[in-house]
């Protein structure tokens, strides 16, 4: 029952993106919450530890929150065809700033936390924060891509003091070349006027940029940003720390403290992206030897409150073992399964790189 809660939650969540992305933002709205409600399930009746329930718990306000500035914006008679920032990060009173605006290039490997830094800067100066894309901004039909860009940009002024962060900016500012195609010259040319603020002031604006692929950009563009920032990825003492974050201080693990460096050691060229699926991966090992376990066994349990005894999942050979399935078994009368360094190293084997020696 658990399972089914959680794949019908990702069909909608994947079903809300898609809607989303291609601005039937009605029928977004109501996936986004029908999503949440998949989750609020799944944490009401599967059998959840502390730590998928604090996973679960944040998408589920990042959906209600997305499906609420949606119908917000249609309520006040938006074009249902102009993109509508995600602002869920934004941050309330918002103090004025009359001086230029500034532009930043963050440039570095996939994966080393260009979004969450872009964010960091809007929080520490008290600004809003509006995220895009350049694919949020790029469409197939015939100036529609400009507007999107002159929309954003108006979208920004409304709010006066805020930041602007444009992910895979390379995706519009790639290097000119003979072949390149009239409608992203026109787009490019549109973006260039409205960050300049040629036709209008943007004072309060700050525009932020990142590319993993910074000798892609045209020359144009990289003028155009005043700094530009090299993010490297993370040494041995940063990924042991993540290792040990992303664990989780509340999980029930069986890790040792010199096996963090162990787990650091191993594996270099790796972002905090590609430790954070590692360690995914890895809390979840436990949850699937659950669901596909067909034989527990009672034992003590070692805290005082709860029931006396517990079910532990087991091999079916062990003498005390009784055929069972988790959906017959109680949330408090489990026996919480522990991460342990092999359930790491069995993640670790699946997961490679972004970032490889030679790049």
């Amino acid at each position: 029952m658990q399972h089914d809660y959680l794949q019908k939650a990702i069909c909608f969540a994947d079903q809300a993106t898609t809607e989303d992305k291609a601005y039937n933002y009605e029928a977004a709205a109501q996936h986004y919450m029908t999503a949440a409600d998949w989750l609020m399930q799944t944490m009401k009746y599967g059998a959840l530890n502390v730590q998928m329930k604090q996973v679960i718990r944040p998408k589920v306000e990042s959906y209600v929150r997305r499906a609420e500035e949606i119908k917000e914006v249609l309520k006040n008679g938006s074009a249902k065809k102009k993109p509508i920032a995600n602002t869920s990060n934004e941050r309330g009173n918002a103090k004025d700033n009359k001086g230029n605006d500034d532009d930043e290039n963050n440039r570095d490997p996939p994966g080393t936390g260009k979004s969450y830094l872009a964010k960091a800067v809007a929080s520490e100066c008290t600004r809003k924060f509006i995220s895009v894309t350049s694919s949020d901004l790029l469409s197939k039909w015939f100036g529609e891509s400009e507007r999107n860009v002159k929309d954003l940009f108006e979208f920004a002024r409304e709010r006066q003091s805020c930041v602007v962060f444009i992910d895979n900016i390379d995706g519009l500012f790639g290097q000119r070349h003979d072949t390149e195609s009239e409608s992203l010259k026109r787009v490019k040319t549109e973006f260039l006027v409205q960050m300049q603020g040629v036709e209008k002031d943007n004072s309060g604006v700050f525009i932020l940029a990142a590319t993993n692929m910074p000798w892609a950009l045209d020359t144009t563009i990289r003028r155009s940003f005043e700094k530009r920032i090299y993010i490297s990825l993370p040494d041995v003492n940063e990924r042991a720390a993540m290792f040990k974050i992303h664990v989780g201080t509340n999980t029930y693990h069986t890790i040792q403290e010199h096996e963090w460096m162990q787990l650091a050691q191993k594996t270099e060229y790796y972002s905090g992206v590609d430790i954070a699926v590692i360690c995914q991966e890895a809390l979840l090992r436990p949850v699937r030897r659950l669901c596909s376990a067909t034989h527990f066994k009672r034992v003590q349990n070692p805290k005082p409150n709860g029931p006396r005894q517990l079910w532990l999942v087991c091999s079916p050979e062990d003498p005390a073992a009784q055929e069972l399935t988790l959906d017959k078994i109680k949330s408090d009368e489990l026996y919480e399964p522990s991460v342990s360094m092999k359930d790491i190293e069995a993640a670790l084997a699946t997961q490679k790189p972004t970032v490889g020696k030679s790049d």
